[in-house]
């Protein structure tokens, strides 16, 4: 492993560290001033988030999962500008509800941040437990 792929692993273990311990000032710091979030599917929390919007909202997650949302990683691969990360989730939503999900997520970076990190998920259960049942309008 070269030193790029070796700084992209711990990379990305800090930033699952950080979701887990809710650091949100990690977690944005993490970005790249021009970095995104892109979370596929067609649900409610579906889209494309700039670096700002990511910081506005990143506090919210915790507020609907009071007692943190723990990731697990599961399997990575990383080279010199790419991170693919399988993980898993699970924690208990404000609705009383168990919330548990499979991920892949794309970490890219540039100058040693988070340019864009792409989430792909089972969106089913997205929509189930964190939007309530609810479908965006055809």
């Amino acid at each position: 492993m070269n030193n790029f792929s070796a700084s992209n692993k711990q990379f990305v273990e800090n930033f699952f560290a950080a979701l887990n311990r809710g650091d949100v000032e990690h977690i944005v710091n993490s970005y790249h001033e021009e970095g995104s979030l892109q979370t596929m599917g067609n649900t409610l929390i579906s889209g494309t988030y700039s670096r700002e919007q990511v910081a506005d909202s990143a506090g919210g997650i915790f507020d609907v999962f009071p007692n943190g949302l723990e990731f697990e990683i599961t399997g990575l691969v990383v080279d010199e500008h790419k991170a693919a990360v399988e993980a898993t989730s699970k924690g208990e939503h404000i609705s009383g509800e168990t919330y548990s999900n499979e991920y892949h997520f794309l970490f890219i970076f540039k100058d040693s941040k988070l340019l864009r990190l792409k989430e792909y998920m089972d969106t089913e259960r997205v929509t189930d437990i964190l939007c309530g049942g609810q479908r965006p309008e055809a």
